[in-house]
């Protein structure tokens, strides 16, 4: 009966749940307010070329990355609440430097910093909320819905705050995340018997997570997601910048609410499609949004009103595609190594780091042959993901 109630009422949540889900909200509007405007800021501030502002995005991911083994291992051994405050307060700190930093060197070297805040903060948020999922990865769904409302929030705050200078706009996330380390806080000592109670801070088991086939292929899955999805933050507000010079940050800022907001909107009839195709065809859908968008954005140089039919398609193929991978990690790993196997996970975060910089470096050379790549690549997804759910 419990199991039933649950399933007909998805957004009824426990304290923890209604705690972590909070977080998260606060977290993807921090993350939306500043970093979709790194490229751009960047640009402004530094002599970087394309390739190196590509470089000094997905060096964030590339920090995440490298490190969330070792923060998950950590997480699984001393707990996860205690490294989140630690993360969250190193972003706090960080963004609040970044407000006041002026020299480019100091401005890249911040924005890096921001790599270990991540690691620090993501396998650890990722692991309590498997810990309170009641089993069938309802709660990331959840998550990707709050990134959707961050999404809606932060790009208006940060459109808005980018052109009254770095002290305004660096200082929306510090607030942001002094606000969820005020909920972790406050809300710790309850969330950590979560840990307690499934029998966490066993023997971290890296090496049979390392060898488990299913796991590799859903991080190879999220891997190529982000590696397409990171155009979105680097490559195509660079590509628009050439044709729509200063009003770049607004209409870009534009799409972004759009696409936060249709993300919102399509939901139900992505749950309804996931329910009732199989993996395949569910994900292959999913892959031609993408390509249809890319396809949409090209074109969008000359007619404008394409830039937000590519927003449409590019929401749909996101709403398919981004939750799949942690629902996967979710599904695969036991309570004991869940900040392992999330951490490990993080690896997907290569993505983010790769696509910046082939992006950039196919767009300076021709951009016909960066739209095409780009729609193509997405379509190794479909393997991926069929093996991940084996």
């Amino acid at each position: 009966m419990t199991d039933t109630r649950q399933r007909t009422s998805p957004w009824r949540f426990n304290r923890d749940q209604r705690a972590l889900v909070l977080g998260s909200l606060l977290n993807s509007m921090a993350f939306f307010a500043a970093l979709p405007f790194a490229a751009l800021y960047l640009a402004d501030r530094t002599e970087l070329p394309a390739a190196g502002i590509g470089g000094v995005v997905g060096g964030i991911p590339l920090i995440a990355a490298c490190g969330g083994l070792l923060s998950g291992m950590v997480a699984d051994r001393l707990g996860a609440v205690q490294l989140m405050r630690w993360g969250l307060l190193l972003n706090v700190a960080v963004y609040s430097a970044l407000a006041l930093a002026d020299a480019p060197a100091a401005i890249v070297a911040l924005f890096l910093a921001l790599g270990v805040a991540r690691t620090l903060v993501e396998p650890s948020m990722k692991k309590l909320l498997s810990l309170s999922d009641t089993g069938d990865g309802r709660l990331f769904r959840v998550r990707y819905i709050t990134l959707c409302m961050g999404a809606i929030v932060g790009p208006a705050v940060g459109g808005v705050l980018f052109h009254t200078g770095p002290t305004a706009f660096f200082l929306a996330p510090a607030a942001f995340f002094a606000l969820y380390l005020a909920v972790m806080v406050v809300r710790g000592g309850e969330l950590a018997r979560l840990e307690t109670s499934t029998g966490g801070g066993g023997r971290v088991p890296w090496t049979s997570a390392l060898r488990d086939r299913r796991l590799m292929a859903a991080i190879g899955a999220g891997a190529v997601v982000f590696l397409i999805m990171a155009q979105m933050d680097t490559s195509i507000p660079l590509h628009m910048k050439g044709y729509y010079g200063g009003g770049t940050e607004y209409l870009f800022a534009s799409l972004l609410v759009v696409n936060a907001a249709l993300a919102l909107l399509v939901q139900p009839p992505v749950i309804w499609l996931s329910e009732r195709l199989p993996r395949g065809p569910l994900v292959a859908l999913g892959c031609v949004f993408f390509a249809v968008a890319f396809g949409c954005v090209w074109l969008g140089t000359t007619h404008v009103a394409l830039l937000y039919v590519a927003i449409v398609f590019w929401t749909l193929g996101e709403a398919i595609l981004l939750p799949l991978p942690d629902i996967a990690v979710h599904s695969l790993a036991s309570d004991d190594r869940k900040g392992t196997y999330f951490g490990l996970s993080e690896l997907r975060y290569l993505g983010f780091f790769v696509g910046p910089i082939l992006g950039g470096a196919l767009l300076d050379s021709s951009a016909p042959v960066y739209f095409a790549f780009m729609a193509a690549a997405v379509f190794l997804c479909l393997p991926l993901l069929r093996g991940a759910s084996r």
